[in-house]
């Protein structure tokens, strides 16, 4: 099974350094051809250019391991909670909510939120 993965990786590795320096060498031309004519800043280089994807995915992405699909696992999650709730608790969750989000109404109730400040 790891001689499996490792091949994987080794296979993997050139296509992510491919896609890198081609989305690199796309930002560099990208901002070279935009950046200094509107805001006359100066020029960048290949290295830049990837200095600056890197550190947009570290403002902007983050590094977050695992995958995207964690979002599904957690919305199922949820989903069999809210099934295993009673009806008194499923409205108790709702108040709850109500009360630290506000009202997510496509109309605003004739009652005001008791408690919001």
């Amino acid at each position: 099974m790891r001689k499996h993965s490792f091949l994987r990786f080794l296979m993997f590795l050139p296509l992510a350094l491919l896609f890198l320096a081609a989305f690199s060498y796309a930002v560099m031309r990208l901002w070279n051809w935009l950046v200094p004519p509107i805001f006359g800043w100066h020029l960048i280089g290949f290295w830049q250019a990837v200095g600056l994807l890197l550190l947009c995915k570290i403002l902007f992405g983050g590094f977050r391991g695992g995958h995207r699909g964690n979002h599904w696992q957690w919305r199922r999650r949820m989903f069999e909670r809210w099934e295993s709730m009673t009806p008194e608790e499923r409205e108790k969750f709702r108040q709850t909510m109500r009360h630290r989000c506000g009202s997510f109404d496509a109309a605003p109730s004739s009652q005001p939120d008791v408690g919001v400040r």
